[in-house]
């Protein structure tokens, strides 16, 4: 389960202080004084209990005019800092099981129930309320290939508990895993998440907890859509392009985007069963694998 991490320091920090000390230093979670710095200036934000009050009612005044905020997450996401260098910082609202954000809308959008790991690092302090539940797992990351319905034996279960106030965390990626579900009542966090340019390529799962499988890719590829929509205007080029990246693109996620982007170019069943059989073949495990499923699925929609 994500790693405890014990601070003791009554200061308080406002917010520029805190992304102006991060930002010097480095945010690095490979390195464990790097790891400390950023947990002791979370606390010291954490300490500071009008912030975010503050800047609450300083984006509701505005409206929300402000399109730089925009953080690209769910609705309960507020962008704090916005990403910089190694880092950014978030607050997230965790609503509770009767609070009416989830009795209109059920808890999708706040990702309860989804059982999940990350592809990055980050740092998480109960700011206010009882803190949301998890149940937490690990697994190996090294032993998943990706496709879905794969079975994941090292997954285990470590323990139920909750984000209480003040309590901070370092969920490590690929490794922790957890599912979500709704504060007792109504819930902050702050986060201090790590960034680095290779995050982009490196997948993010969906488990089905119950089976012990990969769900599904949640962490889109930088380039999968650009590349979806290039293969559907169907130039020469762009399906040049599409049959070399499924063919021969170092990310197997990537591959596979061509490779279902090529198929959705094909009306007939029997030519995109051709092209699946031929995905089969291209030398990715992963590719292979979700080939199967799409000629299963067609084959299913031929039998009626």
């Amino acid at each position: 389960m994500p790693s405890l991490i014990t601070v003791t320091d009554p200061a308080a920090g406002t917010l520029e202080q805190v992304s102006e000390a991060i930002g010097e230093h480095g945010f690095d979670p490979r390195d464990q004084n790097s790891l400390n710095h950023a947990a002791l200036w979370l606390r010291r934000l954490g300490n500071n209990r009008t912030f975010l009050g503050d800047v609450l009612v300083e984006r509701l005044a505005a409206r929300h005019r402000d399109d730089a905020q925009t953080s690209g997450y769910g609705p309960q996401v507020i962008m704090l800092v916005p990403p910089s260098g190694q880092f950014f910082i978030r607050a997230n609202l965790w609503p509770a099981e009767n609070d009416y954000a989830i009795r209109a809308s059920g808890g999708g959008p706040f990702a309860y129930g989804m059982a999940h790991d990350h592809n990055f690092d980050f740092l998480t302090l109960g700011y206010f309320g009882p803190g949301y539940w998890s149940d937490y797992y690990e697994y190996d990351y090294e032993q998943v290939v990706g496709w879905q319905g794969e079975p994941v034996p090292s997954l285990r279960f470590i323990e139920r508990s909750r984000l209480e106030e003040g309590k901070i965390l370092h969920y490590r990626a690929h490794l922790d895993v957890h599912a979500q579900f709704p504060a007792d009542s109504l819930s902050v966090s702050l986060n201090v998440m790590h960034m680095a340019a290779v995050q982009g390529w490196l997948d993010q799962y969906r488990f089905d907890l119950e089976m012990r499988r990969v769900g599904t890719i949640i962490s889109p590829a930088p380039s999968e859509a650009l590349l979806k929509v290039a293969i559907g205007l169907g130039s020469d080029e762009a399906i040049d392009l599409g049959h070399r990246f499924a063919h021969r693109h170092p990310s197997d996620r990537l591959r596979l985007a061509a490779w279902d982007a090529l198929a959705a170019r094909e009306a007939d069943p029997a030519m995109k069963d051709a092209l699946w059989r031929e995905a089969e073949e291209s030398g990715s495990l992963l590719v292979e694998m979700e080939a199967k499923v799409r000629r299963k699925e067609l084959a299913m929609l031929q039998a009626g």
